[in-house]
């Protein structure tokens, strides 16, 4: 059972509460290795997971309701409590609903332990250039929702960690396994001489249809921002180019709705 170290809190000079106060200073919390769950959804996930939670910062009707869970957690948790309109003083933005945890980011598994200890066959998801985080955060979830046993995430992507990313996620950060790369075009080719097929979601002349592609076995499925797309790096590390089908008025999908049609027809061949 959690030790709650509850405390009432009327105004933003705790230290404390710096963590909160400082939620657009996204490098900030990078810096001290935290992540900012502010969504009831988000933070139930958060308690439910093997993060390690550090605070939470409550009117007091959400402590009432969360107190149960918090309490079950194995950690020692600072509880502040304040009304809504405290919350939102404190953290310099209207806030939809009043509840906000910190939790401390994990080390991030290596790619090589994950695909040993993976079920066979490989759904992998991999990233390159999203900087924005509500992208990143919904090709996580996707990635959750499809059964990607790894989202590989390039050298020139946000975090998934940062506070608008975690909410896009709607939590299921908490569970995709995920890691980080220094450099996407050498791991794909890494993946390749292991047997696995790149697939690189680009919609251009010649590109396979999205059904026509056979993704049965291992395989790794890449994405590019919308507009730039795949860069010339990680394409030519890609065994093929495939496309969703549309009319020719339309050229592209958000990246992460391009995720989800992908993971989807991936998940289809595979039942």
């Amino acid at each position: 059972m959690a030790i709650l170290h509850i405390q009432p809190v009327s105004s933003l000079d705790a230290p404390e509460l710096a963590l909160y106060r400082t939620l657009k200073r996204v490098e900030e919390h990078e810096r001290a290795g935290v992540l900012v769950a502010a969504n009831i959804k988000v933070i139930k996930r958060l308690l439910a997971s093997r993060f390690t939670v550090v605070s939470a910062l409550l009117t007091p009707a959400w402590l009432e309701k969360l107190e149960p869970q918090l309490r079950a957690r194995p950690e020692i948790i600072g509880v502040y409590v304040a009304d809504q309109k405290v919350l939102e003083t404190i953290t310099g933005y209207k806030l939809h609903q009043g509840a906000l945890a910190v939790a401390k980011i994990p080390p991030l598994p290596d790619l090589e332990t994950l695909l040993k200890n993976s079920p066979r066959p490989l759904l992998l998801a991999a990233v390159e250039g999203i900087a924005s985080a509500e992208n990143l955060g919904a090709v996580v979830r996707s990635c959750a929702a499809f059964g990607a046993h790894i989202l590989i995430i390039g050298e020139t992507c946000g975090s998934p960690f940062q506070r608008r990313a975690v909410a896009g996620s709607m939590g299921t950060i908490f569970e995709q396994p995920v890691v980080r790369v220094e450099n996407l075009a050498e791991t794909l080719m890494a993946l390749r001489v292991r047997g696995m097929r790149c697939f690189a979601a680009h919609p251009r002349p010649g590109a396979t249809k999205l059904a026509h592609a056979d993704l049965r076995g291992d395989c790794c499925l890449v994405f590019g921002a919308e507009g730039p797309g795949l860069t010339a790096n990680a394409l030519a590390a890609c065994d093929e180019m495939v496309e969703i089908p549309m009319p020719s008025h339309m050229n592209s999908l958000n990246v992460a709705v391009a995720t989800g049609v992908f993971l989807y027809e991936a998940t289809r061949q595979r039942e």
